[in-house]
């Protein structure tokens, strides 16, 4: 079930089923030389949609844009300072509690916003702590797509040390499977690409990764390898939902 495609009234009596709900949460940012720009918001929602609709649980809008400052040396990259989407996020969270929303899970696609996605939680609770807040227990949670254990293992099976860690075969199979309109033939040289640390601005992001990668080799990408990561990250989001309902 999609908010997006559900009227206020259908909201209202999902809340009486259940105060969960869950949100995806990626990027806007390059992603090699085949991958689409989108990638990282792709993924999770992908995983969201076909997880919602098999299980009858309301999904959020896609929060599109993360913190990617470090890829704004390459065009088509739209990043958000922490600050704003720490803000983004605190009106978001605002507005699903009012409602009556308990436990909010954000299913993300982008290890940049790992950092400033926990400090948000932390200025919200601390918000509710220090005010006087006496409306029901809100959970929060943040949940990285490509770290559950289904999906883990179908890499290394697939493709070992060429996954990498950015622009990887992996997510790039997954978003090709959400957009096989879109998949790109392109070659990769050196086939896999210099590893590093992305702990940096965006010229020297760009200096240390021409093209983009960092440690891997999307060639392997394939729509039919994301219909695979698609149904292992279901099932891992899926166990993580259930769990952080408790």
């Amino acid at each position: 079930m999609r908010l997006q495609l559900a009227t206020w009234q259908e909201v209202e009596a999902y809340l009486q089923r259940s105060t969960g709900i869950i949100m995806p949460i990626g990027s806007t940012e390059q992603h090699g030389p085949n991958g689409l720009v989108g990638t990282d918001a792709i993924c999770p929602e992908a995983i969201a949609w076909a997880l919602g609709e098999r299980h009858d649980v309301l999904v959020g809008p896609t929060q599109n844009l993360g913190m990617a400052q470090h890829h704004l040396a390459f065009p088509g990259t739209v990043s958000l300072r922490p600050s704003t989407l720490i803000a983004v996020l605190r009106d978001t969270v605002g507005s699903l509690a009012r409602h009556g929303f308990t436990h909010i899970f954000f299913l993300n696609g982008h290890g940049g916003n790992i950092a400033t996605v926990n400090a948000a939680f932390a200025e919200i609770q601390a918000e509710r702590s220090l005010g006087e807040h006496s409306g029901d227990e809100l959970q929060l949670t943040l949940y990285n797509w490509f770290t559950g254990r289904r999906g883990r293992e179908l890499a290394s099976e697939l493709f070992g040390d060429a996954e990498g860690g950015h622009a990887t075969p992996s997510e790039v199979s997954l978003s090709w499977a959400a957009h096989p309109e879109a998949v790109k033939a392109v070659a990769m040289s050196p086939p896999i690409a210099p590893g590093g640390s992305a702990q940096c601005d965006a010229r020297t992001f760009r200096q240390r990764f021409p093209d983009g990668r960092m440690g891997s080799d999307p060639s392997l990408a394939s729509v039919e390898h994301g219909q695979r990561f698609l149904q292992a990250g279901v099932e891992d989001a899926l166990e993580a939902y259930r769990a952080f309902l408790g």
